[in-house]
């Protein structure tokens, strides 16, 4: 042992003992004592200071989430209350107005590259057929709503939007495949809520007056909404619920939302307030249904699955029946509104059996694709050397808030604690975590605390945080558990609503099986491809006439079915009925079948602008 420096000798009985022990190399007790930690005043204590530019780290207060600690839900978030008195529209609250929209300078929802996006093309497929809106003053909207849209932050409509709203003005069912971020929420959210306004008396159930009603001593009343939003995350559900909150301002009709892992309790006194339009997750909805005293969906007027491929694996299957066609609701009477980026067979199977066979389907793009305004860079990292290549990425690049999206909660808590042992603002959210946590690091990354967010691309599917301008792939995903579908969603967060965006991925020989379909999916958008993948960039007129697996209409060729309706003619649900958006034009009018302005300066057609490119600090290899 005593090459190394340790002796079995007796200790130094004074000064001069350590003195010769040092002499002679031996590491004594007052070393070892001045090497730890004493009184805080060692560098050991000292947090890594964060990168210029980022936020200084914090760490996760733990005691703020216990049970026994306070939590402010978001299921209890400040909504629109009226008296009752003061007829189909409330009057105006400004400090509500500021809390919902947010100050007056940062309600812009348009980036400066929006032409991209309105020049997607958007196709009309099965049986009716709609013409497009030019602008929401077009729309035929109720003057609250119309301000509504504009403090909310909306210029001009987006694609799906153009047509959804006179779709669903129309009394239309609704089939919308639309790439993420295309504005999918408020193109049924507005529509929905105009056609209830000043209807709210004649159609809602009876409830008490906000002004007056006291907890405990005022009987509950039974919810009994005109509107139920079924989606598959809690995220989701408080973002779509959020939403909600500024649609309803001043309209009369009271938004709600529940999910799981939130406080039952809590929700239940909010529904029990009265409720016109529920926002859901499936699970705790259909727990909510099996108790009538709470819950009933008799009066439903209005039924929107969003994110409805999200929702078709057998788990959810029983419980996504239960909500479309259990409870009371009169039949016929609900017009059924199916929203997501992809149309695979289940979700076609699921809209046949509820939608009226008379309905809109619209389809903005290719089923499950991407836009241009997302910048990808595939980069080939050995995967040793992943954790290394994160931060000089993240390094590399201006501080921005920042998803980065892995594929276990494991390395999700591994990569948090990494970023967060190099003095990085970061925060993680997965499915182990408790609610109290899911909903503490959203709102901190959204208020900016954490501006780097960790997560399973399940946690964070459909997620819409204002400027989050880079997607890391930590981990690509496999073909087992999402495919191509998963990164188009994940890439998704960024470059939303005309917004340019930065989605970087990392690469390995493990992920030969993305290959094929990543590498289509770039020549697709217009993005390079790197030398890696090169070998699978197709050949002759596959180059041309690029075909994608999950695309419903390439399924259905390959099997010869024709959708799955055998026999069917134009408008079945799998018939090429496809129609370019600007052959449904040239109505008149300022109604809702108003013609909208052509490619001639700043129509939906016009040219993309030049918008300058995203840079990406980064090399091809690690």
């Amino acid at each position: 042992m005593s090459d190394h420096g340790w002796v079995t000798t007796s200790p130094p009985a004074g000064a001069g003992d350590c003195i010769a022990a040092q002499a002679a190399g031996v590491f004594t007790t007052d070393e070892m004592r001045a090497a730890l930690p004493a009184n805080g005043n060692n560098t050991a204590d000292k947090k890594p200071e964060a990168p210029p530019g980022w936020v200084v780290a914090t760490p996760y207060d733990y005691n703020a989430y216990a049970d026994s600690g306070a939590h402010e839900w978001e299921s209890n978030a400040a909504k629109y209350e009226f008296d009752g008195e003061t007829g189909d529209v409330g009057p105006e609250f400004p400090d509500l107005e500021i809390e919902l929209f947010g100050e007056p300078g940062t309600r812009a929802k348009e980036g400066i590259d929006f032409s991209k996006i309105a020049s997607i093309e958007l196709f009309q497929e099965g049986p009716a057929r709609v013409n497009p809106i030019a602008s929401f003053q077009d729309a035929g909207l109720h003057p609250v709503m119309l301000k509504n849209v504009e403090l909310a932050g909306y210029r001009n409509p987006t694609p799906i939007q153009r047509y959804c709203l006179p779709a669903i003005h129309l009394g239309y069912d609704v089939i919308g495949i639309a790439q993420t971020g295309s504005g999918k929420t408020a193109a049924y959210l507005i529509p929905i809520l105009n056609k209830l306004m000043g209807k709210a008396k004649k159609l809602a159930a009876p409830r008490p007056n906000p002004a007056t009603y006291q907890p405990g001593i005022d009987p509950p009343v039974r919810a009994e909404p005109l509107v139920v939003i079924v989606c598959p995350t809690r995220e989701l559900a408080v973002q779509i619920f959020n939403e909600a909150r500024k649609f309803c301002y001043r309209t009369m009709l009271r938004p709600c939302v529940v999910y799981g892992g939130g406080s039952y309790k809590d929700q239940a006194a909010q529904l029990q307030k009265g409720c016109d339009v529920l926002v859901a997750s499936p699970g705790r909805l259909v727990h909510f249904m099996n108790d009538p005293r709470i819950l009933t969906l008799r009066r439903v007027r209005y039924m929107v699955i969003d994110e409805a491929d999200e929702m078709l694996d057998q788990d959810w299957k029983d419980d996504l029946d239960k909500i479309m066609s259990g409870g009371e609701q009169e039949e016929g009477n609900i017009n059924y509104m199916l929203f997501s980026a992809t149309f695979p067979k289940g979700a076609r199977e699921l809209a046949k059996t509820h939608l009226a066979e008379t309905h809109v389907r619209l389809r903005v793009g290719r089923a499950g694709s991407s836009h241009e305004n997302i910048k990808q860079n595939i980069i080939y990292v050995d995967p040793s050397m992943k954790k290394q290549a994160l931060i000089d990425l993240i390094r590399s690049l201006p501080p921005t808030r920042t998803i980065i999206f892995v594929n276990s909660k494991r390395t999700a808590e591994e990569v948090d604690d990494y970023l967060y042992n190099l003095g990085m603002p970061c925060t993680s959210m997965h499915s182990d975590r408790t609610q109290k946590e899911r909903e503490a690091s959203m709102r901190g990354f959204r208020s900016g605390k954490w501006p780097i967010l960790i997560a399973t691309g399940v946690s964070a599917r459909g997620i819409d945080v204002r400027n989050v301008m880079h997607v890391i792939n930590y981990d690509l995903p496999s073909m087992d558990h999402g495919g191509i579908e998963e990164y188009t969603h994940r890439i998704g967060r960024t470059g939303r609503i005309g917004h340019r965006g930065l989605a970087s991925s990392f690469y390995s020989d493990r992920d030969e099986p993305i290959a094929s379909v990543l590498t289509r999916t770039l020549i697709e958008t217009n993005q390079e491809v790197p030398d890696f993948l090169q070998s699978y960039i197709p050949e002759g007129a596959s180059a041309t006439n690029l075909k994608f697996e999950a695309d419903s209409d390439f399924e259905d060729e390959a099997a010869g079915t024709g959708g799955g309706d055998a026999g069917a003619g134009e408008g079945g649900w799998g018939a090429d009925t496809d129609q370019n958006a600007g052959g449904d034009t040239g109505v008149g009018g300022d109604g809702w079948g108003a013609g909208h302005a052509n490619g001639n300066g700043d129509g939906w057609g016009a040219g993309a602008s030049n918008s300058a490119e995203v840079d990406a600090a980064t090399s091809s290899n690690w």
